[in-house]
């Protein structure tokens, strides 16, 4: 058993618990019981006991939208060509940096950032992954630094049309053997789904073979909806629909599919996410630096869309993704009475119920038989915290970097700031060596 206590609990969820001088413990993958310190400790006195000294406890960080490979870019000089628009970033950064990786890069640029979710306290990450020239066994070699890292993890391949029809294939055979070997080996730390990249990428055919294959599996998808405004206008010019009414008629829309951005879209395409319960990914901070427009995310929320918070490979810490999110719908409506209570329920709320339906169990939430996601966090509050008002203390007070202890599915990662069981020193060396070769060759 483990037990960290000495701070104060928050607990989120539906208990929505604060609890000064309190204690979690933790049974193998799962939290036994909260309550105060000193009652804990009395009765489970054999229980290894992790001291957050007055510190926050509560439950790890969810990230509903990742690419891990786009580690690889950090640092590189784009300076030579400026891009003008997104169809820009797309074919002058990542379409020219995926076909490069090999499978040594596709394994370092996951095992560093994962490193980062676990220093800043993200625990879950659902991965969006592209390599064309090393498809085949990639899912597995990301699943690999996922088990060595400890992070839980659900991963997809993200099949496009635009390097050929046989790549296609291969990405859709990837999706299909990833998702098979989850189903047939059960383990709440890892998931698999169907990746697509989008719309304009992909032929009415490609769309046909990807969705019988996932109804095959019952496979829900993982797809970039509307980012750009080229995609709207890509789908329209060749199909005459919108985006997601072009989804919708290949059956890809639903209560398993994550629709990532969605930020062109109409009234009556978030009818239909609502209506197929298709759940959102939204990425403010990626939106922002692709300069793509605003997501009508105030307006699904309203509507009854699920909408989660993603961070799109921007960055590891989801602390710095809600803060974002804040500002940039207050800013967009000019109002500074909105997003208060909608960004908190995206990550604190929607998140965890994102990862339930792809794990199992229950996320977000520092009770009894939940995961055992737990962070310590460096945060003493000025002033009162409690039931209500904890959502100002962590947009305002926290930020990933202040996490010093991470705990997954009952195993310590970082104790104190330490790392354990990582090199992150020779993981680090040798992630630039190979980083560096990529750019070399771009």
């Amino acid at each position: 058993m483990l037990l960290i206590g000495n701070g104060t609990v928050l607990s989120l969820g539906k208990s929505n618990q604060v609890i000064p001088k309190g204690a979690v413990l933790i049974q193998d993958s799962l939290i036994k019981e909260i309550g105060s310190t000193e009652d804990l400790q009395a009765r489970f006195p054999e229980a290894e006991f992790i001291d957050a000294r007055g510190k926050l406890i509560m439950p790890g960080m969810i990230n509903t939208h990742m690419h891990l490979y786009s580690t690889f870019a950090r640092g590189m000089d784009a300076k030579s060509k400026a891009p003008k628009s997104f169809g820009d970033i797309l074919e002058g950064l990542w379409w020219k940096l995926d076909k490069l990786l090999t499978m040594d890069d596709v394994y370092y640029s996951g095992l560093t950032p994962l490193i980062e979710c676990i220093k800043t306290g993200t625990t879950t990450i659902v991965d969006h992954h592209a390599s064309p020239m090393a498809i085949t066994g990639s899912l597995a070699t990301l699943a690999k630094a996922a088990k060595e890292i400890g992070v839980r993890a659900a991963f997809c391949y993200e099949v496009s049309d635009r390097d050929g029809e046989e790549i296609a294939q291969e990405g859709i055979q990837e999706n299909v053997e990833f998702i098979a070997a989850c189903q047939a080996n059960p383990n709440p730390m890892v998931a698999g789904m169907f990746g697509l990249h989008a719309s304009l990428t992909l032929s009415d055919q490609t769309l046909a073979a990807c969705s019988k294959a996932a109804k095959s599996l019952g496979a829900g998808f993982h797809v970039h909806v509307a980012e750009g405004i080229e995609d709207l206008e890509d789908s329209l010019a060749k199909y005459g629909v919108r985006v997601v009414e072009r989804l919708e008629k290949f059956d890809i829309l639903g209560p398993k599919t994550l629709a990532i951005h969605c930020v062109h879209i109409d009234d009556n395409e978030i009818e239909i996410l609502k209506n197929t319960q298709t759940q959102v990914a939204h990425n403010p901070e990626s939106n922002m630096g692709n300069a793509v427009g605003v997501t009508p995310v105030l307006k699904m929320l309203s509507r009854g869309v699920k909408v989660g918070l993603g961070t799109d490979g921007y960055t590891c810490d989801m602390f710095e993704s809600a803060k974002v999110g804040n500002v940039l719908h207050k800013h967009a409506a000019a109002d500074p009475s909105v997003a208060w209570g909608e960004i908190p329920q995206m990550l604190y709320g929607n998140n965890p119920e994102i990862a339930s339906g792809l794990f199992g169990g229950k996320f977000g939430e520092l009770v009894e038989g939940a995961w055992a996601d737990v962070i310590v966090v460096d945060y003493v509050p000025p002033t009162p915290l409690n039931s209500n008002n904890w959502t100002g203390h962590l947009l305002f007070g926290v930020s990933g970097r202040a996490v010093e202890t991470t705990v997954i599915n009952g195993r310590v990662r970082m104790l104190d700031r330490k790392l354990i069981d990582i090199d992150e020193v020779a993981i680090g060396e040798r992630s630039r060596e190979l980083a560096e070769g990529v750019w070399n060759r771009i």
